[in-house]
């Protein structure tokens, strides 16, 4: 994520806070709890929102291929341009070459 970073985007990576074996559940609660929206590749989490309807404060689900790469991380930056921290929160977007789709908990 360094991408982010040179934004001047704050990230913290599930490593650095000490979770690189964590479960999926436990990324998505320590997120929830401190406030952070998840920045992943793993389409599991959207099972977690949609079928257990877990709480959370933003999930973003990255849909990249090896030739995608630059494509997604333009329209990752151009979402977060557009959008606040506080919009952001409790929905789910999926982020793929040239768009997002934006869905939100219960719809």
């Amino acid at each position: 994520m360094r991408l982010l970073e040179a934004e001047g985007y704050q990230v913290l990576r599930a490593r650095d806070a000490g979770l690189a074996t964590a479960s999926d559940e436990d990324l998505l609660a320590f997120a929830y709890q401190n406030g952070y929206t998840l920045i992943t590749r793993d389409k599991g989490f959207g099972q977690f929102v949609f079928s257990r309807d877990e709480p959370h404060s933003g999930i973003i689900l990255l849909r990249i291929e090896p030739k995608t790469l630059t494509e997604v991380h333009k329209e990752l930056l151009r979402f977060l341009r557009e959008h606040t921290e506080s919009e952001i929160r409790c929905l789910f977007v999926v982020i793929e070459p040239g768009r997002h789709r934006i869905r939100r908990r219960g719809g």
